[in-house]
């Protein structure tokens, strides 16, 4: 994988960390998303609430390799890790009963990665 161009110490220690997890734990969700969160920010994945409503159902994991916004509206349950969150689509999340997540907590609660799909 390319060295990021990022100067953000904060990225570069949570790409460090996915990859550690990755190594650890054989999970490679968490290498692919140290990959894609890695590349510039223009390049990185904005998802509104909308098509996360559209495209999870009850109780799914979703990871966003870049930021939620808050358009549209969601009527179940998701946990959602990204590296940012809209103020109004983290309380549209929350309002439905889901959680925001940042991708530290998401490795801690769940370290092989399983059942988490990439949203791009």
């Amino acid at each position: 994988m390319k060295k990021s161009k990022s100067t953000n110490i904060v990225l570069l220690t949570l790409i460090e960390e996915m990859l550690s997890k990755s190594r650890e734990f054989e999970a490679r969700i968490w290498r692919d998303l140290a990959g894609r969160i890695s590349k510039s920010s223009k390049l990185r994945a904005e998802i509104n609430i909308g098509n996360i409503s559209r495209f999870t159902k009850k109780d799914d994991i979703i990871a966003v390799p870049g930021k939620v916004l808050g358009d549209g509206d969601i009527n179940h349950k998701v946990t959602v890790a990204a590296l940012n969150f809209s103020v109004k689509g983290k309380l549209k999340i929350k309002a439905a009963g889901g959680k925001c997540l940042s991708f530290k907590e998401l490795m801690k609660e769940n370290p092989k990665g399983s059942n988490v799909r990439i949203m791009r």
